[in-house]
């Protein structure tokens, strides 16, 4: 189970913010950001960007984690799909 959320400091654009995430969404948003080989502000001002009117920006941040972790999961089975059963 997870624990309260955790408060983090970024700077994007120049403006400092607060974003509060629980750990499991900053560990995997940061292992994101390092695949991606950007500094996790750059990725955070990316979905800052790009996020919908009247969505607060760590609710962006985890639609964004969970998206990115569900691609990862349809491409592993259509790969299995596509290879057919081992054994």
């Amino acid at each position: 189970m997870s624990g309260p959320p955790v408060k983090h400091s970024l700077t994007l654009r120049g403006h400092r913010t607060s974003v509060s995430l629980e750990d499991e969404f900053w560990a995997e948003f940061r292992a994101i950001a390092r695949a991606e080989a950007k500094p996790i502000e750059a990725l955070a001002a990316e979905i800052d960007a790009a996020r919908e009117p009247g969505t607060g920006l760590a609710s962006a941040m985890r639609v964004f984690v969970l998206r990115r972790l569900k691609a990862r999961l349809d491409t592993a089975e259509r790969d299995a799909r596509e290879t057919g059963p081992r054994g």
